[in-house]
């Protein structure tokens, strides 16, 4: 089995489906972390769908003890649905998602000013193997694939 083939295999593993080979084959030939930049996206969206498909679980876990319970319950009495929150969370989520996954690749956001921002240290995601060892690799510009990773037949 070659290199490609077991990334592939990985890859389809994490639900990346027909577009597995591709990313495999990304990996091997241009040396990017592909593996470990889809993980983290995978994840990401796990966490941002977790608002819609478990809304009415968090829905009645925030009426019983959260901090936004007096919310909760006043969109409720409006007429919303605990689905209808759930579209709404979701989208918050999806898009702080987003500009933390942004703000990873370019943290100058330009609220302050240059001289200041330039000064700054920034950060990067880093890829670790699987025994938790560094391998150099990072992971850059991760905002531009997620939108594209979002999960079929979830967004509203």
């Amino acid at each position: 089995m070659t290199e490609i083939d077991t990334l592939t295999a990985l890859f389809g593993a994490l639900g990346a489906d027909a577009d597995a080979r591709d990313w495999a084959e990304s990996e091997v030939e241009e040396g990017l972390p592909q593996l470990a930049r889809y993980r983290l996206l995978r994840t990401v969206w796990q966490d941002v769908d977790a608002w819609s498909t478990a809304a009415p679980q968090w829905v009645d876990a925030y009426r019983a003890d959260g901090a936004a319970a007096g919310a909760v319950d006043r969109a409720l009495a409006a007429g919303l649905t605990p689905e209808d929150l759930g579209t709404l969370a979701r989208e918050i989520a999806r898009e702080t998602a987003f500009g933390v996954l942004h703000a990873l690749a370019d943290p100058s956001d330009g609220s302050l000013p240059a001289e200041i921002e330039a000064r700054l240290p920034g950060w990067r995601l880093a890829e670790l193997d699987a025994r938790g060892t560094p391998t150099g690799r990072h992971l850059d510009a991760l905002h531009e694939d997620f939108a594209e990773l979002e999960p079929k037949g979830v967004a509203p």
